[in-house]
This record gives C-alpha cells, sequence and structure tokens, in this order.
C-alpha cells in the first residue's frame, strides 16, 4: 500500500512540474504615468471601448451635468424610436420652469421644438431644459430618472445611481468614471448626431411667451473647444460637492477617444489633464478598419431548393492597437468550404475571414448566410430536371 502511495505521489509532482499554473500576461503597454490632477479619470478608445488609462475608476462621485450625457442618450434613443421627432413643440411646465443653476431661462407655458431644448442642453447645459424633455417623454421627471437608472444598468454602469436628470447635488446621485465612460461611448458611438449639437460654441434661441418673443444666447459651457484642436464634445459639469467633472470627446486620423475626469481642482486643471489623457491616447492609438472588403463568392449548395447562396461579413473589422504599432500592411485570409449541404439558415455561419500583421493575428471577422436555403424535396428534382432537359432542347 505504502508502495502504491508513493508512486501515486511521484505521478501527481511530474503531472505538476509538467503542466504549470499560468499567470494572466499583463498588457503590452501597461499603465502610463501620467500627470494628471483629477482623484478619478478615464481614457477610452470610442470604436472599441478599450481602455487606455483609467484612475479610480471605479470611486463613485457626484458627476455633476455631466449627468446629462445619460439624458442625451434617452433623448436620442426616442427619436431613433420614432417616439418624438426634432420638430415636435413641449410646453414647458413649472417644474420644469422652476429649476435652479444653469438654466436658459424658460417659462411656465413657453413652447419650444426638442431640437430647441437638445441645443439648450448640449450647448448651455440647461436644467429647465433637461426637465422639460423628462417630461414630455415620460410624463414626469421621476419615470424619466427611472429609466436613466435602467439604461444604466443595461450599458452595465455598476457604480451609478441616478436621483435627477440634470445633475443638481442630490444625496446619493453617484456615478464614476468608468460608468460615464460607458455612457458617453453609448451617446457618441450609437448617436453620433449629438456632435452636430455639442460643438455648437453660440447660438440664439426665440423665447416664445405672453409677453411675446426675445432672444437668448446660448455659449458652450466645454472650453476646450477652443483649447483643443482636435475635441468634438461632449460634456462638462461643476458643482461644489462634484468639482469639475467633464466627458470629453475628440478625433484625429479616425481616432476617436474618450477622456472622463472628476472631481478637478479648477477649469484650469480639468482642461490641462484632459489634453494630457487625449495627447497620450493620440500619441500610442493607431486603428485599422478594412475599408475594402473583399466581395465575397455565392456559395455553392447540395441538395437544397436552390443551388446557391449568397454570403455576408457579420460585421465590419476594426482593431485598435494601443503601442502604436504599424497597421499600414495588414494582410486578410478568408477561409470558406467548397461547398456547403441544405438546409442552411440566414444568419448562420460559415466561414471567417482573418487578419494579420505580419505574423500577428488582429482579429477575425465571421461570414454568415444572407439567405437560407431548405433541403430540396423530391418535386423540387423533377422541376429542377424539367428545366435542364428544357434547356438542352
Amino acid at each position: 500500500m505504502k508502495r502504491f502511495i508513493t508512486a501515486f505521489l511521484a505521478l501527481v509532482l511530474f503531472i505538476s512540474a509538467s503542466c504549470p499554473i499560468h499567470a494572466k500576461k499583463k498588457s503590452s503597454s501597461s499603465q502610463p504615468s501620467l500627470d494628471v490632477s483629477a482623484p478619478s479619470a478615464l481614457l477610452m478608445e470610442a470604436e472599441t471601448g478599450t481602455i487606455l488609462y483609467q484612475k479610480k475608476e471605479h470611486t463613485s462621485r457626484p458627476p455633476a451635468s455631466v449627468t446629462k450625457v445619460m439624458t442625451l442618450c434617452l433623448i436620442f434613443d426616442a427619436i431613433e424610436k420614432k417616439q418624438i421627432a426634432l420638430t415636435d413643440e413641449v410646453t414647458i411646465s413649472e417644474h420644469a420652469a422652476s429649476m435652479g443653476g444653469s438654466q436658459v431661462f424658460l417659462e411656465a407655458g413657453e413652447v419650444q421644438t426638442v431640437e430647441t431644448l437638445i441645443k439648450c442642453i448640449s450647448i448651455a447645459s440647461a436644467n429647465d431644459a433637461c426637465v422639460a424633455m423628462a417630461e414630455f417623454i415620460c410624463g414626469s421627471e421621476e419615470e424619466f430618472v427611472a429609466q436613466m437608472n435602467k439604461k444604466a444598468a443595461d450599458l452595465g454602469m455598476e457604480d451609478t445611481h441616478f436621483v435627477n436628470c440634470c445633475g443638481l447635488s442630490a444625496n446619493g446621485h453617484l456615478t464614476s468614471a468608468y460608468d460615464i465612460g460607458l455612457m458617453a461611448r453609448e451617446l457618441s458611438v450609437r448617436h453620433p448626431q449629438i456632435h452636430d449639437y455639442c460643438t455648437i460654441w453660440m447660438e440664439n434661441i426665440i423665447h416664445q411667451t405672453k409677453r411675446g418673443d426675445s432672444e437668448f444666447g446660448l455659449a458652450n459651457t466645454n472650453k476646450l473647444l477652443k483649447q483643443y484642436p482636435y475635441a468634438t464634445g461632449l460634456k462638462t459639469g461643476y458643482t461644489a460637492a462634484a468639482k469639475y467633472c467633464i466627458a470629453a470627446t475628440a478625433e484625429k486620423d479616425g481616432v476617436k477617444l474618450i477622456a472622463v475626469l472628476m472631481g478637478a481642482p479648477d477649469i484650469k486643471s480639468r482642461t490641462a489633464d484632459a489634453q494630457t489623457l487625449l495627447n497620450y491616447g493620440f500619441s500610442v492609438c493607431r486603428i485599422y478598419k478594412d475599408k475594402n472588403p473583399s466581395p465575397l463568392p455565392d456559395m455553392a449548395v447540395k441538395k437544397g431548393e436552390k443551388d446557391s447562396v449568397a454570403l455576408t461579413y457579420e460585421s465590419d473589422m476594426s482593431y485598435v492597437s494601443t503601442n502604436g504599432e504599424d497597421l499600414s500592411n495588414v494582410t486578410k485570409k478568408i477561409r470558406l468550404p467548397k461547398s456547403v449541404t441544405a438546409p442552411v439558415k440566414k444568419g448562420d455561419t460559415v466561414g471567417k475571414v482573418t487578419y494579420y500583421s505580419g505574423e500577428k493575428e488582429l482579429g477575425h471577422i465571421n461570414i454568415l448566410y444572407a439567405d437560407s436555403v431548405k433541403h430540396a424535396a423530391f418535386a423540387d428534382y423533377f422541376l429542377s430536371l424539367l428545366q435542364k432537359l428544357f434547356l438542352l432542347a
């Protein structure tokens, strides 16, 4: 028995020595040492969601008016679903008109279009416009905030809880730099038309009230638009509790970045931190997109109602490098069978195209059936035979 146990232990030791436990590899581009004064920060490549820099990114803090990124997400979601239109007219309620903080001084009973209110939110960070839109979409601010929290959960924003739709200080109204990155990416990538509004530097609107019409000037709160050449948005915020916050977007040479800062001590520091993050991102980030996908042949189908089926790519190819590697000579290889046997279902995978930089595999895109083909019945074979005989005749 002792000899058996000794032999068994020796075997276990041999197997353990032959199969080492592998530690997770660190990223080839380790966390950079950047001079960022804000206590929480994040830098993200927008197209793929790759995180390039993070600093206490999951610490929950008050976001001030950066809250409005989620408000705008829901507004553009409603437009996308055709629940509302840019030309719809919104009547301002007493509650909306009573909002403090940053505002455009909307009056109860005043009527503005959805598009004008989007401009008020995007340019001037107007709390009254936020509440007016919340009530227009959901009937009440409370229900709109419930939808904001649902959307946050859907996006995986685990550090977030919203109490209002505009970012005024309130107990429990918190999010994190990481979560702001998620919702900023959702707004910027899914609804890119937001940049048509948040990049407007100044614009006038017309107040339409019982006393008549009056002009009111909107001035953009995001000074980064004038201080950084690649800036494209997105939203600033400030309260005494939150200090200076920003979700900044920028684009250069096809690379789109999102920089998030929370709790910066002053505007100057916020601007400097944002520029530091964005400059770093553009210095290391390269993106490859297959702008000319190879044409796909029809796939031969055996024993089907049809002899062939069209193919399509599952998605576009996009690869982001964070170490500045050269992506000018990317090659690709398509892998497909010579034929398939019916039935085949639309949307199922039949092959893939793989992309390489030298020997390194960058990724792959699945190739799908563009249509379905049923298994051929006897009548189908008979009809096919008749067609062939007719052609021969």
